[in-house]
């Protein structure tokens, strides 16, 4: 009986069963939506980036051509494996890298000479994981002004300093004090001047700021309506006399830091801030969303909050295209003459730009789903000015 008993288990050991087979095949995973890599059962156990988003992530992303800044910021980005703990430094790094550049004169010291000749700079450093943000505007003297915004951001419970009192906080911090003014931007400020201070941001005033320097005070005038007002001449803000760069930077854990720094507008008024400093105007970021920057007329973008609706855009579900066009299409519904653009990135680095005001607008992003490399400009059409505009709700 024991021997009959051990030949029935033998055979049935050796009997085939189909429908218990095991399949060692691996399944697919998001990975081969995006990449035509393998993965193999080791890799399928390491980081995020071959497990979740397809590669998309870690990602570096700024507004303009600024490809030297990005390309700083995303060698920074991969000293960790995956981007980890190291997107502040990327982001800030980056945008440093611009004001030492001096991008397009309108990043940094020397360019965008105020009414008096004076160049002053505004930046921001927002965490996405802790909603926290460190900013300075109207920082005087002090070229790092990216730099103060993260000291602010890191030794303070503030979330901005403006003036003069910043750039006494950045000398405490140990930044020195340095004149941003250079000959070029002298020369600018001096032609403006033999030019009838033209054009400026002055309105409503005498003597007529059309043809004339000020001193300005108050015209009596009676009120207007709203399109009345609106009818007026204003400067016309473009590429070359305003600008910023607007940095974004997530790891494969979709911890996302974002970062702005400019010089503002070209013969602005003394002390006028524009968008780029301000919370959800230049930037806004949220690890369980994703982050938005924002460039152009800051003097309009910061009555609309461009960055934070797309971001909140992303969060009902929109992709990061329709996300984008939110806050434009909510600004040029009431001003016709806008000049900027809005990056909108997912939390996965899935991303997207809309613009209004120019022919198309320029950015540049690095991850590793680059075709020929991991850095590549890329280029948006902007929305036609005769385009009929209609309201994006979320």
């Amino acid at each position: 009986m024991l021997l009959a008993g051990c030949l029935w288990v033998i055979c049935l050991a050796l009997m085939p069963f189909p429908s218990l087979a095991v399949d060692t095949s691996q399944k697919p995973t998001l990975a081969s939506a995006f990449s035509s890599k393998s993965t193999t059962p080791a890799a399928s156990n390491t980081l995020k980036t071959n497990r979740t988003t397809g590669e998309l992530l870690p990602m570096v992303i700024n507004t303009w051509n600024f490809t030297a800044s990005n390309m700083l910021a995303w060698r920074i980005l991969k000293q960790s494996k995956g981007g980890l703990r190291q997107t502040r430094n990327a982001v800030v790094e980056g945008c440093s890298k611009c004001e030492k550049l001096q991008c397009d004169r309108t990043v940094g010291y020397g360019g965008s000479p105020d009414e008096s000749g004076e160049t002053t700079l505004d930046a921001m450093v927002m965490d996405g994981g802790t909603m926290d943000v460190g900013a300075v505007a109207g920082l005087r003297r002090i070229k790092d002004a990216i730099k103060v915004a993260r000291h602010v951001l890191e030794h303070t419970q503030h979330t901005m300093l403006v003036g003069d009192a910043a750039s006494a906080f950045a000398n405490a911090m140990g930044f020195e004090s340095e004149s941003l003014i250079t000959p070029e931007s002298k020369d600018m400020w001096l032609q403006w001047m033999a030019e009838n201070c033209q054009p400026n941001f002055w309105w409503n005033v005498h003597p007529d700021p059309k043809v004339s320097c000020g001193p300005y005070k108050p015209r009596p005038t009676p009120l207007t309506r709203w399109k009345e007002d609106r009818a007026r001449n204003e400067y016309e803000i473009g590429r070359k006399n305003h600008d910023t760069i607007g940095m974004i930077a997530i790891d494969v854990e979709s911890n996302i830091h974002a970062g702005t720094s400019t010089n503002g507008a070209r013969h602005k008024i003394p002390g006028r801030v524009g968008d780029s400093p301000i919370p959800g105007a230049g930037a806004y970021a949220d690890n369980e969303v994703g982050a938005a920057v924002a460039t152009g007329d800051g003097d309009v973008m910061m009555r609309f909050l461009p960055s934070l609706l797309a971001v909140e855009a992303m969060r009902v579900g929109k992709p990061p295209a329709e996300a984008a066009a939110v806050g434009i299409r909510r600004m040029i519904k009431h001003h016709k003459d806008f000049m900027g653009a809005v990056i909108a990135v997912d939390r996965l680095g899935n991303y997207a730009a809309a613009c209004y005001g120019l022919d198309e607008f320029p950015f540049v992003v690095s991850s590793p789903a680059g075709p020929n490399g991991p850095t590549r400009l890329e280029t948006v059409k902007c929305i036609a000015g005769q385009e009929k505009v209609n309201v994006v709700f979320l």
